[in-house]
């Protein structure tokens, strides 16, 4: 399927986008922007890829399709980040992991609007991040992160509520 590209969206001619052998699209809403640098893969399942508007990837920043992704609205990433919603599998001993293919789908990644993302952060398949949270530079998220929450480590852990949030 081809990608749909809305004409306010900018993305650097020194971006890296594949193109999908399975039929996955790259959705890029109005006014988002993809900065140089960033790699958008369509390796490891068949999930779309689907950036929001005024959303911003910075440099460095690597999107593998696997199980999906879904970026909302507003949402800041910062740079080399990586999103990786799939798994390669690895029970038997006697294959080598890399011909044993993926695991099953945790359900690919969710990020909803007005989400910030810090540098260096890496977001696996399953991860859910609700409106309004942060994600503190160098985290590991691969559940669920509540809204407006400020959240970081390796696992992600719950810090504090952002100002004003019930």
């Amino acid at each position: 399927m081809p990608s749909e590209i809305a004409s306010g969206a900018r993305i650097s001619p020194l971006a890296l986008i594949e193109e999908s052998t399975r039929g996955s699209r790259l959705v890029v809403a109005d006014k988002a922007f993809v900065d140089a640098f960033v790699a958008i893969k369509f390796v490891g399942g068949s999930g779309d890829i689907v950036i929001g508007e005024e959303s911003y990837l910075n440099a460095g920043t690597v999107l593998y399709s696997g199980n999906g992704i879904t970026l909302g609205k507003y949402v800041m990433v910062a740079s080399n980040c990586t999103f990786a919603p799939t798994n390669h599998a690895f029970e038997r001993r006697d294959v080598p992991m890399i011909r044993q293919r993926f695991m099953p789908s945790r359900g690919g990644i969710l990020v909803e609007d007005d989400v910030w993302i810090g540098a260096n952060s890496v977001i696996l398949d399953g991860a859910i991040l609700r409106r309004g949270c942060i994600v503190g530079a160098n985290s590991v998220v691969s559940g669920e992160l509540a809204p407006f929450s400020i959240n970081f480590g390796a696992p992600a852990r719950f810090v504090k509520w952002r100002p004003g949030a019930p």
